[in-house]
């Protein structure tokens, strides 16, 4: 009997430590789970058996445990390519000791709830793509040793909360757009032995004694370099608006530009409407465990044990869609975006737009994907709108950050062979996303290749000076801002022609882009092919330029042939085009037979381009700056030259244009 006794008060114990740690561990797979449902691309499936129904969280990639395996201590999935967001919910894992993201893809701000990890020693954010200020609940991190927030986006100014972290060694905040002086304060002896000196701050850089290495390289700090930092090499501070002589500064002009700007905190934190408080600490669970009898103790036990027979059983893991919403998400998923993102964009109300569009009935374009409509605003120009095609309930926090950054991306864009945005619409009631461009009036260069029965328009002459144009454009999206952009689904149809007949690259796909990486996530549909695929992400569209390049050359012989990029009876243009592209005497087959008359000095400049454009020669790297360059010095696209053929278009262009 006391044998049986004995069994059973052990069997009670060990199902009290199972209880127990399985409500701590919940907790933490919780903000496990939340961080997963924030990485939107994972490419390399790291994250693939991060399923608490079939595996322990232990086990998990990247995740390391305590030995009791009760509470995880380190996340570290360095260089992995994982594209989103910093779920707050990271800061419920109580015991973390080590949170290292560096070298990845991850957007939006950085939460302030990372600043209840009290026993957080590393924190490595490095090298990704995080904006908005550097929360001042960093301050909070007292065990903290090594901060590594370089090569981000993260503006605002530095914290002076971070003179709170006395066993910090390591700080790295270099290539960043961080502002403002460096917050020294005093020291932590002469706050000790002056605490009523107004004098002496009680927070900055001075009190952090352990200090060894710091970078504050490549930003726009201002100000002088503190006394307690002068130790730290010059290099540290090197980049900035420093009054420095002895140390490598940015030019007055970027400084000035810089200081203009404002320099408060620009985080913001977008909440779901049915967002809840964050909930208190739940009890201590063994209140509830006494409460529980022996009998249905002993039950538990024994329902758990089939419950994780079977589990283990269950090879499937299931797929946690972070696009597509769910009753439960609505919940918990919070999504920190940056507020200034767009503060130098003109954001339009629905009720201008509607007035302007006529009450949206002047539609001029349609698309699963969106509706264009044309309008003109009050005393001002005539508008493209594109509106998109989407419900609500399909819109999530990340697509609205992912909009935010593709509106201030279009924002940047000013030259003339490239369509200017003028604003953009986000409203609530009723649910509206659009952008504002200006209107080019005389259509896309598709409808003037393929759709209107007078191609003629579109003289040999014209065509070139299209073609200048859009090399024009293409050199400097790739080549004259920085990062470079590049056109999702370059073709005639992203080529906009004003009233005389000037061409303007227009992006209009960058709402297939966003509504794509939706459906792919969620496995609706399969996103279709093109030319110039598209980037697999928004922050990797400069890496496009080639597809660009290549697509150029496709635009370049549908421009003279007036034949489209792919048809049943020939395939596709490049395949058809092949045979005459490198021989003079069959290059006049590639020409619109609708045209007049056409150049054969042009013709082969548009072959030798179309050819170097196409090459599989690993050693040939076309660029814009080339191809534009050969365009603009070998083609000649002066009026005279049309009157020496005796067209009568061209009297017809000169009389338009006197």
């Amino acid at each position: 009997m006391k044998l049986y006794t004995s069994l059973l008060l052990l069997g009670l114990v060990s199902s009290f430590s199972f209880v127990a740690s399985n409500i701590v561990a919940s907790n933490e797979v919780l903000a496990l789970k939340a961080f997963k449902e924030a990485v939107f691309e994972d490419p390399h499936q790291l994250l693939s058996n991060w399923n608490s129904l079939v595996s322990d969280p232990c086990d998990w990639y990247g995740l390391l445990c305590t030995p009791a395996q009760d509470h995880v201590i380190k996340i570290n999935i360095p260089g992995s390519s994982l594209g989103g967001f910093l779920a707050p919910e990271l800061g419920r894992i109580t015991y973390l000791q080590e949170l290292v993201l560096h070298g990845n893809n991850l957007l939006g701000t950085i939460p302030k709830e990372l600043g209840m990890l009290k026993y957080l020693k590393v924190l490595d954010l490095g090298m990704n793509q995080l904006s908005g200020s550097i929360p001042p609940e960093i301050g909070h991190l007292t065990q903290i040793m090594k901060i590594n927030l370089n090569s981000n986006g993260l503006t605002g100014r530095l914290p002076t909360e971070l003179g709170n972290l006395r066993y910090l060694q390591e700080l790295r905040l270099d290539r960043n757009k961080l502002q403002g002086p460096v917050p020294a304060g005093g020291s932590f002896a002469s706050n000790i032995a002056n605490p009523n000196d107004s004098n002496v701050t009680s927070t900055g850089l001075c009190r952090l004694s352990q200090l060894k290495v710091a970078d504050f390289s490549y930003n726009f700090i201002s100000g002088s370099i503190p006394k307690c930092l002068e130790h730290l090499p010059r290099s540290s501070f090197q980049g900035n608006c420093l009054r420095r002589k002895d140390v490598k500064q940015r030019t007055s002009a970027l400084c000035a530009g810089a200081l203009a700007a404002k320099s408060h905190p620009v985080a913001n934190t977008m909440h779901r409407s049915s967002e809840s408080k964050h909930q208190g600490p739940s009890k201590p669970a063994w209140l509830l465990a006494v409460e529980i009898v022996t009998g249905t103790m002993i039950c538990s036990l024994f329902v758990i044990a089939i419950l994780t027979a079977l589990r283990r059983g269950n090879n499937k893991a299931s797929i946690i869609i972070p696009w597509k919403k769910s009753t439960s998400e609505k919940d918990h998923i919070l999504v920190h975006i940056d507020t200034q993102l767009l503060k130098d964009v003109t954001r339009c109300s629905r009720q201008e737009l509607e007035v302007a569009c006529e009450d949206f009935s002047n539609i001029i374009g349609s698309s699963s994907d969106s509706l264009v409509y044309k309008g003109t605003i009050e005393g001002g120009p005539e508008i493209a709108v594109i509106s998109l095609c989407i419900k609500e309930e399909h819109w999530t926090g990340y697509l609205e950050l992912y909009f935010q950054r593709e509106v201030a991306d279009l924002a940047r864009l000013n030259h003339e062979n490239t369509g200017k945005l003028l604003g953009y619409c986000r409203e609530s009631n009723p649910f509206t996303r659009m952008l504002v461009f200006d209107y080019a009036s005389n259509g896309t260069l598709y409808e003037h290749l393929h759709c209107y029965e007078d191609r003629c328009q579109l003289t040999w002459r014209r065509r070139m000076i299209i073609i200048i144009g859009i090399a024009r454009g293409l050199k400097y999206l790739h080549t004259e801002i920085e990062p470079p952009f590049t056109i999702s689904e370059l073709n005639s149809n992203a080529v906009y022609l004003t009233e005389d007949f000037c061409p303007k690259l227009v992006d209009f796909e960058n709402w297939k882009t966003i509504l794509e990486r939706s459906e792919r996530n969620s496995g609706s549909i399969g996103s279709q092919g093109s030319v110039s695929a598209l980037s697999t992400t928004f922050e990797a569209r400069h890496l496009d330029t080639k597809g660009n390049v290549f697509a150029f050359a496709v635009l370049l012989l549908e421009i003279i042939s007036g034949r489209p990029p792919y048809c049943k009876d020939k395939g596709y243009l490049v395949d058809w085009a092949r045979d005459y592209i490198e021989k003079p005497e069959k290059m006049s087959h590639l020409v619109d037979p609708e045209l007049e008359h056409f150049r054969d000095d042009d013709l082969k400049v548009i072959c030798e381009v179309i050819t170097f454009c196409i090459s599989s020669d690993p050693t040939v790297h076309a660029s814009m700056q080339e191809i534009c360059s050969m365009l603009e010095s070998r083609i000649d696209t002066s009026i005279s030259l049309d009157f020496k053929s005796s067209s009568s278009l061209a009297w017809a262009e000169l009389a338009l244009s006197s």
